[in-house]
């Protein structure tokens, strides 16, 4: 892949592209501390192949996007009483700030519009950009994410514990306590084998390796608290997708967003856990490029056009 760089939103991020940029966008957005390359490549290039202009990029503080190098980081136990306690986190920026981000994105490719498909915390981001920029947003792709509503189920014990572990450094980042990670939080009904695993694990390290971002984005998921009222507010035609088998964010969390947004469409993945192995991809694709194409086909053409 050749990563291209741009100025958004006074943030350098790096970006790549699939497709005609004449055709109706696509803007993939990628979770936690989780670097663009993640969205499998067959899932891009499907997606081009059916006729959209498809860009993913880094979120700022992972992967080759720039780095908030002076952002403030609460301390793991501030975070920890603050959430018990229901009280505001002091942090550098928060989720809306990414998903200006995408917007600044947007300007500097020129898009005026796009459907936005985001996972996990990509997927939060989405649902902001889908609530406070409807003329920007096309339709939205939520996809193994959450209302951010502080009383739905949490992640397994032994998640958290791992989460935990990470987060106040016990646990080394490294190709094998990543792997052991993936494993955990993995597809049960869409297994990865070792080799699939490894290869995709270790590129992403040869590519950035940046710990200190995975902080920072969960600092900014906590601070930003509950969606729920935003959600109630998205007038964009809406998907959410989620594994019946997620660890990390339990299916309830894929219900209750469906349940916010009007109208929208809940899609379970029987098997599907919280990760994109390529033997989950054709389904992911249909899901995806229906929505999005039933969308763009209900467009008179000049609203459906992703470039200005």
């Amino acid at each position: 892949m050749s990563e291209r760089y741009v100025d958004a939103n006074g943030i350098c991020l790096a970006y790549d592209d699939f497709g005609n940029a004449n055709d109706p966008a696509i803007l993939l957005i990628m979770g936690m501390a989780t670097q663009m390359t993640a969205w499998p490549l067959s899932f891009c290039q499907g997606l081009a192949d059916r006729g959209f202009y498809v860009v993913r990029f880094d979120n700022r503080d992972v992967g080759l996007s720039e780095k908030m190098l002076a952002a403030y980081i609460p301390s793991t136990l501030s975070m920890m009483l603050k959430a018990a306690l229901n009280r505001p986190l002091t942090v550098s920026y928060k989720l809306g700030d990414m998903a200006n981000d995408a917007i600044g994105l947007m300007d500097a490719l020129n898009l005026d519009q796009a459907h936005v498909v985001g996972v996990s915390m990509g997927g939060m981001i989405s649902q902001i950009l889908a609530a406070k920029h409807p003329a920007r947003v096309l339709s939205l792709t939520s996809i193994m994410s959450s209302s951010g509503d502080p009383n739905l189920p949490r992640a397994r014990k032994q998640v958290t514990r791992a989460l935990l572990k990470r987060y106040l450094g016990f646990v080394k980042p490294s190709l094998e306590s990543t792997m052991d990670f993936q494993r955990l939080i993995g597809s049960p009904g869409f297994p990865q084998d070792d080799g699939e695993l490894e290869e995709k694990v270790t590129a992403a390290f040869q590519r950035s390796f940046y710990p200190a971002g995975f902080a920072r984005h969960m600092a900014a998921i906590m601070a930003s608290g509950s969606r729920v009222d935003l959600l109630k507010t998205i007038t964009a035609p809406s998907l959410v997708i989620h594994g019946s088998d997620d660890v990390l964010v339990p299916v309830a969390c894929g219900i209750d967003t469906a349940k916010q947004i009007s109208n929208a469409r809940l899609e379970i993945i029987e098997g599907m856990g919280h990760n994109l192995p390529e033997s989950l991809v054709p389904i992911l694709m249909e899901l995806t490029a229906g929505h999005v194409s039933a969308v763009t086909s209900a467009l008179s053409p000049s609203a459906a056009s992703g470039a200005a």
